[in-house]
């Protein structure tokens, strides 16, 4: 009797057991990026910037994708069509998954980066990118909001103006919170790897 009522009771505590455990076990495995995992940081919050169509945009309206963000400018020669090449080589590796992923161009050099201009230099990498532009004041705020380096320099040889500028890119989950910092040394695959990881826990 004693025997009996002792095994009711471990069997009814192993079903309480089953059923606590089971929602945790059941719960996707985190994800594993291979950039920098910057959830959490008290930078690179909401923005107020035109497109390349004179529409203004904010982060709300990009709601249920990643957005994926990246400071540069149209003349720059090298690290930006670099880095833009290589978004754009993962929004193809993603594939129809691209479509759940939005692609900002903020220029740092709004009195060169007309809309026409960012509209031809974005739709050159992808049509779906939009290039973001504000004055040179809004400028300055947003890139400080993001904790990104900016600084102008006179060209010697072309008689144009350079400038200098960080080259990572900030990447945001679909739930507007931001995730991830890309370094300019990573590749198409890190870019892929890591939103196609957002995307699976969006």
């Amino acid at each position: 009797m004693v025997h009996s009522k002792l095994n009711a009771a471990v069997k009814t505590a192993a079903l309480v057991l089953l059923v606590f455990f089971l929602p945790a076990c059941s719960n996707t495995a985190p994800p594993k990026f291979l950039s920098t995992d910057i959830t959490g940081a008290n930078f690179g919050g909401d923005f107020k910037l035109s497109d390349q169509s004179g529409n203004v945009r904010t982060l709300a309206d990009f709601k249920g994708k990643a957005v994926v963000l990246f400071f540069g400018y149209t003349n720059c020669p090298d690290a930006c069509p670099t880095t833009m090449a290589n978004i754009a080589a993962a929004m193809r590796k993603l594939g129809p998954d691209a479509k759940r992923v939005q692609v900002l161009f903020v220029s740092v050099d709004p009195e060169r980066d007309t809309p026409e201009v960012l509209k031809q230099y974005v739709s050159g990498f992808d049509p779906a990118f939009l290039g973001l532009s504000g004055d040179v004041e809004t400028t300055k705020k947003i890139a400080s909001d993001f904790k990104a380096f900016y600084q102008t320099k006179a060209a010697a040889k072309t008689g144009h103006h350079d400038i200098d500028h960080s080259t990572g890119t900030y990447i945001y989950d679909t739930k507007g919170h931001l995730r991830l910092y890309v370094t300019n040394e990573n590749g198409a695959d890190v870019f892929a790897h890591d939103i196609a990881e957002l995307l699976k826990v969006g």
